[in-house]
């Protein structure tokens, strides 16, 4: 497809080559991929594309699909936070006094949080369980090629809406590779169409009742809730607990036979009301020295 000339953008802080692609493909969204022989990302969200490819003096170059310029701009500022000042929440956060955590940041200087849409979210850390992100990102283009709408003709299609996922059989689900993960999909899809605008009043709650509002959906546990409101919703207390945070905590806390919420409470207590920004930051760590 025609794409538009590229132009730049000044993120208040800056990308590196590594915190672009720790932002983008390190586990917080599942649609974006790197075209290797250009040195470019393309990612779709809700029903915007785009690609980028870092620049000159900090800039971020992007560019859309012909005829989509004007509506996806802002779409692209918000997505990515770029008037967010993350250097200045990092300095909040309590890396003095934590070496393990002031490791973490300097090995990923640039790195922040996305802002996705929050039913999207949801649908895909519910794709997660037991997956890793390769898996993750599979079942996800499944879903959009299989049941979402085309971003425009003959082009990629966005992941598909609760109420698109409510007229398709938990069979047809299973058929696209979700496994066990269907049953749950299936049925959460089934319970957010017959209560129109939930998800709406579940991400403008404080962090505590949306959590607990999630917890009511089939298959959404501690770690999908709270990573479905520290990507989707900015509920930067949430403090998602998975394999490769129980491995920072126990090596580099010392958190051994601490409890999975006992370590998420840690989290939200040490870290403070940015803990998920720093749970970012051990959670690459972590992986990036396995």
């Amino acid at each position: 497809m025609p794409w538009t000339d590229w132009k730049p953008l000044y993120p208040k802080t800056p990308f590196t080559e590594s915190s672009l692609r720790e932002t983008l493909d390190g586990g917080q969204a599942f649609r974006w991929k790197r075209i290797e022989s250009e040195n470019i990302w393309e990612g779709i969200w809700g029903r915007d594309i785009a690609q980028l490819t870092l620049a000159p003096k900090g800039a971020l170059a992007f560019r859309f699909p012909e005829g989509h310029e004007g509506a996806s701009l802002s779409s692209l500022n918000n997505y990515l936070l770029l008037d967010t000042d993350w250097a200045q929440r990092i300095d909040q956060l309590p890396w003095r006094s934590d070496p393990a955590l002031k490791a973490a940041l300097e090995a990923q200087p640039g790195l922040r949080l996305l802002n996705q849409p929050f039913p999207e979210t949801l649908l895909c850390f519910l794709c997660s369980a037991t997956k890793q992100i390769p898996q993750i990102k599979i079942m996800c283009e499944n879903l959009a090629r299989e049941i979402g709408s085309p971003l425009f003709p003959k082009g990629p299609h966005a992941l598909p809406t609760w109420d698109q996922l409510s007229h398709v059989s938990e069979a047809f689900l299973r058929s696209l590779g979700l496994g066990f993960r269907a049953k749950n999909i299936k049925k959460t899809a089934d319970l957010i169409t017959q209560s129109p605008g939930i998800l709406e009043t579940i991400e403008a709650l404080p962090y505590a009742e949306a959590k607990a509002k999630l917890l009511e959906f089939p298959g959404v546990g501690s770690k999908i809730a709270d990573c479905a409101l520290l990507f989707g919703a900015q509920k930067y207390e949430a403090f998602p607990v998975d394999t490769w945070i129980l491995k920072s905590l126990r090596k580099r806390y010392g958190l051994d036979g601490w409890s999975n919420a006992q370590m998420e409470r840690f989290g939200r207590v040490h870290l403070g009301p940015d803990a998920g920004y720093a749970q970012q930051f051990l959670f690459a760590y972590e992986r990036a020295n396995a």
